[in-house]
């Protein structure tokens, strides 16, 4: 007999997320780390606006927002001259409740995360690593480090890029590494760059990012070594040059790393009752902050699901979805960023020539336009993802994300999003057979007042994500049993 409903490997942002999705949804969790604490270096750096939507249905979204930087804008330098700004502070009301993404360092949002988990009564198990695991009837038998044997209905691999859970699944994870080394540097320090900004500088030979942290003269820097030497690299050994032309005195170095940067997705996100999540199932280059929020949106995908069945309230092919849902988001992922990755650090006097001359001055005439901005923003916000080809999609709209609504001082259409539960929404005027229906079989019904946004008298089946299961009301009741969908 399964001693816990679903047994996390990986407790990082993902395996802490779908450790809360499932514990908030009654599922029982046990989640296992190989580390000693939660990280303590600044790592992944933005959230985005999306994620803060999950987090607004979880309940602590204001928590991270406290803890973060709210990101205003992106300074771009080339060749050690200001070429512009792009300001993100105008571009996303009207789009989400947070119209902004939130520089908040992954160290502290691990901790916020380990202390909403602990909210509900779960801990974290630290220092207990997964050896090997076999499927067997009713689940899966883990065998564990420090922990003995475990059984478990289902598990879920958040392991990171070198995953044990996928090296036994034998799921491949076909891709490449860029050639070059990066390094990452946590810094005090003074100088136009830290004025709350993010900071981007192109070079001849160099990249260097510089985000803000809280805390006076705190800022995280991310930059290029093009031909790194042969020892182990440290903070002496980094060309100042591209730091000078900012203009950018460092007081301090308090953390310092290398790193490479991959392209990969694995060739399968499920196998039977064990998945693979965030960078067991995907990484990418760091352009427009896109790993760790990718993992916690397969985290909140994959948990409503995974409770729902669990609790037979779903028909379990659901799960099958998580899958299909997820890889085809995370493929085109990394395609997109590994074309935008490669533009920016392509070498040759060419490539140079258009990183100098033609990136600064065209950026910022781009997205000059508030239309532009508003694209870039909704692209890299993750608030665009859709699911139109999900066998949980219907009609014309089904599998876009809800849109959001405001309503001024009545609040907006997201609040009962909170109940991370099948919901119908009608805009306007609640057709009777809806009424009857969602009366009949217990399904939450919310009437909202018609608005510009929406078509008028539109009826939408909202899953417990926020995405739209079916649009429409004719077919509301075969869609219900045809997914044998049951309220919580």
């Amino acid at each position: 007999m399964a001693e816990h409903d679903v047994l996390i490997v990986g407790a990082g942002p993902t395996g802490l997320v779908l450790a809360i999705c499932l514990t908030r949804l009654g599922a029982r969790v046990r989640i296992i780390d190989k580390t000693q604490g939660p990280g303590t270096t600044s790592r992944a750096m933005v959230l985005h606006a999306r994620n803060l939507e999950f987090y607004r249905q979880f309940g602590f979204a204001d928590a991270a927002i406290e803890g973060g930087i709210r990101f205003k804008g992106v300074n771009l330098w080339a060749g050690g001259k200001h070429a512009g700004r792009i300001a993100f502070e105008d571009v996303g009301p009207g789009l989400s409740r947070y119209p902004f993404p939130l520089v908040y360092p992954q160290d502290q949002h691990e901790q916020m995360l380990v202390g909403q988990l602990a909210r509900l009564g779960v801990g974290v198990e630290r220092e207990t690593e997964l050896l090997s695991f076999q499927t067997v009837d009713g689940g899966v038998r883990a065998r564990l480090k420090g922990g003995g044997v475990h059984q478990a209905r289902f598990l879920a691999g958040c392991d990171g890029a070198r995953s044990t859970v996928r090296e036994e699944l034998g799921v491949g994870f076909p891709g490449g590494t860029y050639a070059d080394l990066f390094y990452v540097a946590d810094v005090i320090g003074s100088g136009p760059p830290s004025n709350g900004d993010t900071h981007v500088a192109l070079d001849e030979a160099d990249i260097l990012a510089v985000f803000p942290m809280k805390g006076p003269g705190r800022m995280r820097l991310v930059g290029s070594l093009r031909e790194p030497p042969a020892e182990e690299l440290r903070w002496e050994d980094v060309s100042k040059r591209i730091i000078e032309h900012l203009r950018l005195k460092i007081d301090e170095v308090r953390w310092f790393s290398t790193y490479r940067v991959h392209h990969r997705v694995a060739s399968a996100f499920r196998r039977g009752p064990v998945f693979l999540l965030g960078d067991a199932a995907h990484i990418h280059s760091p352009v427009g902050g896109q790993g760790m929020n990718t993992g916690i949106g397969d985290a909140v995908n994959l948990g409503w699901k995974l409770a729902a069945v669990l609790q037979n309230r779903i028909d379990p092919e659901a799960l099958d979805t998580f899958e299909t849902e997820r890889i085809a988001f995370a493929r085109q992922l990394v395609s997109t960023t590994d074309k935008a990755f490669e533009f920016i650090n392509n070498r040759g006097p060419i490539a140079e020539g258009v990183r100098l001359h033609v990136v600064p001055f065209l950026l910022p005439k781009l997205f000059s336009l508030r239309a532009g901005r508003r694209l870039l923003f909704k692209t890299v916000s993750q608030l665009a993802v859709k699911y139109p080809d999900s066998p949980l999609s219907a009609g014309p709209e089904g599998g876009d994300r809800l849109p959001w609504i405001s309503f001024g001082d009545d609040g907006d259409n997201y609040a009962p999003l909170s109940s991370f539960d099948w919901q119908v929404h009608c805009y306007g005027e609640a057709p009777p057979e809806v009424r009857e229906l969602c009366g009949a079989r217990g399904m939450p019904l919310h009437v909202f007042p018609s608005h510009p946004g929406i078509e008028e008298d539109a009826v939408y089946l909202v899953r417990p994500d926020g995405h739209i299961g079916l649009d429409g009301a004719s077919a509301l009741g075969n869609y219900l049993d045809e997914h044998k969908i049951l309220p919580r």
